[in-house]
């Protein structure tokens, strides 16, 4: 737990001490905003509520959390720094966690400074705040879930544009796996398939936490995808110790 903790802070500090951490922060909450007002109609609905604020979260985090996550450890394999951390008295998977916990903290904070727009709604009117903390928590693990994805696409490449790449294009798949029009391409194949295939979809779990419902399935869902890709990750870490 110590290393763990070493590897955190190590890194959680690393992401204030150049701009990017206030250039993201400033650019997810401007986007969040106009999303939100502009957008989202939040005004001519006539409604004191955050829907529209979180309907558009996984389309930002699609293109925000790649831009998080591709540094992780690409970075670290390209400028040669990954070899003298694994040096350290600290096992891969205590890397591992320790840098994902410090990239999910960094988004956590970015969500957590929208919190003014939650006190602007109840000035406003009177919204339903136990499904807005609800759709808070559901972002806050879906950002998880992106990120996770993301570390490991970062460590099987030097190269941070292609994790970028890589991680929308699978994050975006993750995405529209519930839709009709996905779920459509597998007409005919055996119905537990299929919804198999559909229960994968990150919008279908954090819509239905977003209603106020914190689902135990929901959170196992979650906690599964980041579980198994940290361990992905872990697994690819351990085979690219050798390049």
């Amino acid at each position: 737990m110590h290393n763990i903790k070493t590897i955190f802070r190590r890194e959680f500090g690393s992401y204030f001490a150049t701009p990017l951490a206030l250039v993201f922060i400033v650019f997810f909450l401007a986007l969040a905003a106009a999303f939100a007002f502009q957008f989202g109609n939040f005004y001519e609905r006539g409604q004191s509520d955050l829907a529209p604020f979180f309907s558009y979260h996984p389309w930002l985090y699609l293109f925000l959390i790649p831009a998080i996550s591709m540094r992780l450890w690409a970075e670290e394999r390209k400028s040669g720094s990954i070899e003298l951390l694994m040096t350290l008295p600290i096992t891969t998977w205590q890397a591992v966690i320790g840098k994902f916990l410090a990239a999910w903290a960094f988004a956590g904070v970015a969500l957590a400074l929208t919190f003014p727009m939650w006190i602007t709604v109840n000035y406003l009117g009177d919204p339903d705040n136990g499904a807005i903390l609800a759709a808070y928590i559901g972002s806050f693990l879906m950002a998880g879930g992106f990120l996770a994805i993301g570390a490991c696409l970062s460590a099987a490449t030097r190269n941070q544009v292609i994790a970028f790449i890589f991680t929308v294009v699978l994050c975006f798949a993750f995405l529209l796996s519930g839709f009709p029009i996905v779920l459509g391409l597998f007409d005919g194949w055996p119905q537990p398939i299929v919804d198999g295939i559909a229960s994968l979809s990150f919008l279908t779990h954090f819509q239905s936490i977003s209603k106020g419902v914190i689902d135990l399935r929901d959170l196992l869902y979650f906690a599964t995808v980041i579980g198994v890709w940290l361990a992905a990750t872990t697994i690819v870490l351990d085979m690219k110790k050798a390049d």
